[in-house]
């Protein structure tokens, strides 16, 4: 799909006319801002080598592999992803309640980010955890809580994306989608 037909369509499936309470959750890293923050990881042999975060999102661990986040304690060269910033934005123009959930240890980095784009007020929980179920166990702690409608859920992550609509089963009451932004559309300006 080319970028300016990824763009619409991503735009027009943001449920608005939903009745009831919504709650909009953003991935961070590679979703809505590009870094020059790396993953560096140690094999069971000892070699070492580095994953961007998109490389981390589809690389498969394996036994033994050792991960270095400590790139992510900080932002490094951060690059708003336009469009899907822009989205945020629209969507918290429109009153809709955002949460940005970040595998990210430290919330400090992402605030400041938000304070920079002109997003001050928009809660920020960091996981300090890569696992995928983590996310999803945040969405179905907010699902559980039986006061939302809607959860929109989007992530650059494929593991992310199906580990959060795989929650649909278990809260029927709850419309959740999860859609997956494919961040290598848009170059980060």
């Amino acid at each position: 799909m080319d970028r300016r037909l990824l763009k619409e369509y991503i735009r027009s499936v943001i449920v608005e006319g939903y009745p009831g309470r919504k709650l909009r959750i953003f991935d961070f890293d590679d979703t809505l801002v590009k870094t020059r923050s790396m993953i560096y990881v140690t094999d069971s042999s000892g070699q070492a080598f580095s994953l961007t975060p998109g490389e981390f999102a589809v690389y498969e661990e394996k036994p033994g592999d050792k991960f270095d986040f400590s790139d992510f304690s900080r932002l490094a060269d951060p690059q708003e992803i336009k469009w899907t910033v822009k989205i945020l934005k629209s969507i918290v123009a429109k009153g809709s309640e955002v949460v940005i959930l970040t595998a990210r240890a430290v919330e400090d980095p992402v605030h400041q980010f938000m304070d920079e784009i002109g997003l001050p007020r928009i809660e920020v929980i960091a996981l300090a955890d890569s696992n995928p179920q983590r996310k999803a166990d945040y969405v179905a702690l907010r699902a559980a809580a039986g006061d939302l409608s809607l959860i929109e859920f989007f992530d650059d992550s494929a593991k992310n994306v199906a580990a959060v609509a795989a929650l649909q089963r278990i809260f029927p009451d709850v419309k959740i989608i999860a859609r997956q932004v494919n961040h290598q559309s848009e170059d980060p300006v």
